[in-house]
């Protein structure tokens, strides 16, 4: 069994890859400050559920863009599994080639989804990750990552506004009725989901006039509120939902093909 770990700066998300399937999944509050031990209480708790041991994984495969929990996690896995997991970085061999100007500046989670992208859907492609960050990644026809966009994510943007106006409040972020707010509740709304809407809708189409490709561009999408910003948009045609643990354990068979 193979262990799949995506630490974002949000969220972990663990997934355990069985008889070719996402047989588990499970997440948890990212803490940076959190030791190997207290994580390893909990993932032994996960597993426990479902009747599985930590000795029943012979894999681990790691994604971090939380330097602290790199350690933590690796430290984790050689304690109590007794085996250095594969940590992934711009060095790794994960079927694409990193082409931008500082490759050990690139985010593992890019590579990452970069990886997944080429792998299962080919290129040219773009991907977007609405997470903590906004994200949008390029993918050659060639499997080579080319760099993208970052913008802060929709829940950064809300938390932001409501932390520096003293008289806004935290609202959901869903549709409104209308593009124009007739209350201070549905124009929040107008300006954090349909602004985002429209940013995912403008960047998609800058980076594809930049990439001049002669072909279709596919975009992938992932992340928590993917669907949502899906159902209102036709720039996404793909919504992977498990995109990084499927680039993740990609990558793991790359480099350990004997698996």
């Amino acid at each position: 069994m193979l262990l799949c770990i995506d630490i974002g700066n949000t969220n972990i998300h663990f997934g355990l890859w069985k008889d070719n399937n996402w047989a588990l999944a499970w997440r948890a509050r990212t803490v940076p400050d959190k030791m190997p031990d207290e994580y390893a209480v909990l993932l032994r708790n996960f597993l426990e559920a479902d009747g599985i041991d930590l000795a029943d994984i012979n894999g681990v495969a790691i994604g971090s863009v939380v330097p602290t929990l790199t350690l933590a996690f690796t430290q984790l896995v050689q304690r109590y599994m007794g085996f250095a997991p594969l940590v992934v970085t711009n060095q790794t061999h994960t079927g694409i080639r990193v082409d931008i100007d500082q490759p050990e500046q690139a985010g593992a989670d890019r590579i990452i989804n970069s990886a997944a992208v080429h792998k299962l859907y080919g290129g040219p492609a773009i991907v977007i990750d609405l997470g903590t960050a906004t994200t949008f990644d390029v993918v050659s026809a060639q499997g080579a990552y080319m760099g993208g966009a970052i913008a802060p994510g929709i829940n950064v943007a809300h938390d932001a506004l409501v932390a520096h106006a003293a008289r806004l409040h935290q609202v959901d972020i869903v549709p409104p009725p209308s593009a124009v707010g007739r209350n201070t509740i549905h124009a929040m709304q107008s300006g954090i989901f349909w602004g985002y809407v429209a940013l995912v809708e403008g960047l998609v189409a800058r980076i594809k006039a930049a990439m001049n490709e002669t072909q279709p561009v596919k975009v992938i999408a992932t992340g928590g509120l993917a669907a949502l910003i899906e159902r209102h948009t036709a720039v996404i045609d793909i919504i992977a939902h498990e995109l990084t643990l499927d680039g993740l354990r990609i990558i793991y068979d790359l480099n350990h093909p004997a698996r």
